[in-house]
């Protein structure tokens, strides 16, 4: 893996913030470039670890680094508790949470606190990305694991470790720490007697270091028996890691515990009911092609206008407006007054033609308007307000009128037919074009809106048993795929980001969302059980488009306006 110098580093992440509202984190083990406290580059790189360690990046992510130098540094040697690990060959991290220590500085390597990894609960999560099945590390003895299923379909594995694969993963321990130790009076490498290295070491990090290699050993073998059935990034060991030191300490065996969430079954209420759908699909009236043809001339005719400056009139019906607008509340006690920002807007450009696009009563309270005059009405938002949080609150709009115009409009016949669709020599070819493709739109928006209605009902035909890491994998997901697109519309700085990704608000929409995204899990989990149940192929498309295609054709559809 190539590696950059710290300030590349830190310049390339401040620069990939776009991934950070990809959700929140469980666990954090970095592997970092961050110079010591009297560098420079301290502060930008601590900066960003901030970022991360506020829940930037979702379990199941990972973050590419471009890490580079070609004398990497190791952390010195008696600030490592635990076994000083060499850097993986991938050029990924996986991102995982812990509570990040100011008394320690950071160079390249894995980075351990001087405490264990725990939090103020029970659990401990380990590995997020623990392979499941047994890998090919062959263990000396055979360990115990008992299985027993939980409720929200849950299983937990309670392991035991047997004395001789502990004593196996401590003679490890010791050797990796022969190699990295500088010992005064050795050779680096060397063999060292290990009365002396623990006496170097420490015997207590002799122990962490151990207590981790024999999770990391077992663990695998332990998720075995859930092979094929375990959810990515659902496990957990529940034992503390203290409990751990302690019994290994003790007795030189160890016992844990393990809870993982298990695909849950898909129950069919009846069953098999997805064979005989009755579907009946509300389509909207504003899918109609005739009447998109007819908006989309009208469009183009009136782009062909120009606009020319109102000074005698106020305003009427098929000027163009710009507006200065504001709107607050309106409550009797003023200090409850607040501000509406998403009906505010400096220099709107507002077409007296679309009316019918902004809040009823608008438009009549501002005809006559003149330039330079400002008015000031009340309205309320309609309880079909696009924006729920608006819908039936009474407002007070003023709004400033900066300039008026009219637009002077050529005759409309067959020579604008080029102007109005390139190609076309009349106007009966530019109105056959245009309803054409809105006749597509019509039927893709047809199409969608039987999906829509066919998902919907697949949703109240099934019942799943959610496992808590479902859910919020699947909340983490859409919250950042809204994130995202607010990115791409609004150009979010990086503070805005920070706060828009951080726990609370990541938990606020997970509460909120919460009938949404189980729906969406339900619609996903009832669509994979059909592919299967129906022993579907796909070729050229997806399966979730094979398993609509296939209900379309065997479903009873009824379409009403």
């Amino acid at each position: 893996m190539k590696l950059l110098r710290g300030p590349l580093l830190c310049s390339t992440l401040s620069k990939r913030t776009v991934l950070a509202p990809l959700g929140l984190p469980r666990n954090i083990h970095l592997i970092f470039i961050v110079y010591p406290q009297s560098s420079r580059w301290s502060s930008k790189a601590s900066s960003f670890l901030y970022l991360l360690a506020r829940g930037s990046f979702s379990r199941s992510q990972r973050m590419d680094l471009c890490i580079s130098s070609t004398t990497p540094r190791r952390v010195p040697f008696p600030s490592v508790v635990g076994l000083p690990l060499s850097l993986p060959s991938c050029s990924s991290v996986r991102v995982k949470e812990t509570s990040l220590s100011t008394r320690h500085k950071l160079s390249f390597g894995i980075w351990y606190p001087l405490e264990p990894l725990e939090s103020s609960s029970t659990t401990r999560r380990f590995a997020a990305s623990v392979a499941v099945g047994t890998e090919s590390d062959r263990l000396p003895a055979d360990i115990q694991v008992t299985e027993a299923e939980e409720p929200n379909c849950r299983v937990r594995l309670s392991v035991e470790v047997p004395p001789a694969v502990c004593q196996d993963c401590y003679r490890r321990v010791i050797k990796e720490f022969m190699k990295q130790a500088k010992v005064p009076g050795f050779r680096p490498g060397k063999s060292v007697p290990e009365s002396i290295l623990l006496s170097y070491v420490g015997k207590q990090n002799v122990q962490k270091a151990t207590v981790e290699s024999i999770l990391k050993r077992t663990l695998p073998h332990a998720m075995s028996s859930v092979s094929g059935r375990a959810l990515k990034d659902s496990v957990r060991i529940m034992t503390k890691y203290s409990d751990m030191e302690q019994a290994y300490s003790s007795n030189s065996s160890l016992r844990y515990d393990v809870v993982v969430d298990v695909a849950p079954e898909v129950k069919w209420v009846p069953e098999d009911g997805y064979k005989n759908l009755k579907i009946v699909v509300e389509i909207d009236r504003e899918i109609d092609a005739q009447k998109a043809c007819d908006e989309e001339l009208k469009r183009r005719y009136k782009s062909l206008g120009a606009l020319k400056i109102v000074a005698d009139r106020g305003l009427q019906i098929g000027d163009v407006a710009v507006l200065d607008i504001s709107a607050t509340t309106i409550d009797q006690d003023e200090s409850k007054v607040q501000r509406i920002p998403s009906a505010e807007s400096k220099g709107y450009q507002f077409d007296t033609e679309d009316g019918d696009k902004v809040i009823p009563g608008f438009l009549d309270s501002i005809i006559g308007i003149q330039p330079g005059e400002t008015k000031a009405f009340p309205l309320a938002f309609p309880e079909s307000w696009r924006q729920e949080n608006l819908r039936g609150v009474n407002a007070l709009f003023t709004v400033d009128c900066k300039e008026l115009f009219y637009r002077q409009l050529p005759e409309l016949d067959d020579s604008l037919a080029d102007k109005l669709l390139p190609g076309c020599s009349s106007l009966k070819e530019v109105e056959e074009s245009l309803l054409a493709k809105c006749r597509e739109v019509e039927d893709t928006a047809r199409e969608q809106a039987t999906d829509n209605a066919i998902l919907d009902q697949l949703r109240k035909m099934v019942e799943i048993d959610i496992p808590l890491s479902l859910f919020e994998e699947q909340g983490r997901q859409l919250y950042g795929a809204q994130l995202l697109q607010m990115q791409a519309s609004m150009n979010l700085n990086e503070q805005q980001l920070a706060s828009l990704s951080s726990p609370e608000t990541v938990r606020e929409y997970l509460e909120d969302q919460k009938e949404n995204i189980i729906s969406v899990i339900k619609q996903n989990m009832a669509v994979g059980d059909i592919f299967k149940r129906e022993n579907l192929q796909v070729q050229e498309v997806m399966e979730g488009a094979k398993v609509l295609e296939w209900l379309r054709e065997h479903a009873q559809i009824q379409y009403v306006t």
